[in-house]
């Protein structure tokens, strides 16, 4: 492969270019740089679209660092223009509703590491704190979530008012507590324990159980 960075990707053989290869063998078969290849299509002089998509990976700290970022600030790589980055943009946030469980199966919650895994690259990549609710049914699996509040999480912008109402009109078994911590640290401050305690008391007196309070970091 490193005698075929030099050339254009039409010019290397059939079989290595990362379009034919996910025609022929499918997209697990690719890795992230020929994946992002395939969207950005040409490269630029001197380099391929492997080339650039690589750059783009080793800038933005990979494809979940590309969540979250501007369509200015990914043209800001060489050879890629703002019709590029909205490409790019638009094919991230497909993956991202895809994980939300836009237009598939309810996924269901049994597990903490299940709503780590889930919310992860949505809330793992933004810049601010967003504190969610999951509701669950009586089999654990999502009816649907909301977001309560955007910013430094605050007790008194996270009123159990905001919170149950949503969980009582759909009926909802119980609900999860989601938010991130954008420093990257996962250890809960006392902040986030005092809500936790008092929507869990809240969620008592309503018979709607709050199961677990989830923080998801950026690692």
């Amino acid at each position: 492969m490193n005698i075929l960075r030099h050339l254009r990707i039409k010019e290397w053989p059939e079989a290595e270019r990362p379009r034919e290869r996910l025609i022929d063998s499918g997209p697990a078969n690719l890795n992230n740089a020929e994946l992002l290849a395939i969207i950005i299509g040409k490269g630029r002089k001197g380099r391929s679209a492997i080339d650039v998509a690589r750059e783009i990976l080793n800038q933005f700290g990979g494809i979940e660092g590309i969540k979250g970022k501007s369509a200015t600030e990914i043209s800001e790589v060489t050879g890629i223009g703002k019709a590029k980055a909205a490409a790019i943009l638009a094919a991230v946030e497909i993956g991202t509703r895809i994980m939300s469980g836009t237009g598939k199966k309810r996924p269901s919650f049994k597990h903490p590491e299940a709503v780590f895994k889930y919310y992860r690259l949505g809330l793992g990549s933004e810049k601010q704190e967003h504190f969610k609710v999951v509701i669950l049914d009586s089999g654990m699996r999502m009816i649907r979530d909301y977001t309560v509040s955007k910013g430094t999480l605050d007790a008194s912008l996270v009123h159990p008012r905001e919170v149950f109402i949503p969980a009582i009109k759909e009926h909802g078994a119980a609900i999860l507590l989601v938010h991130n911590h954008p420093s990257g640290s996962c250890r809960p401050s006392p902040e986030d324990i005092s809500i936790t305690r008092r929507l869990t008391a809240s969620g008592e007196l309503l018979g709607i159980n709050v199961l677990d309070h989830i923080i998801i970091d950026k690692k």
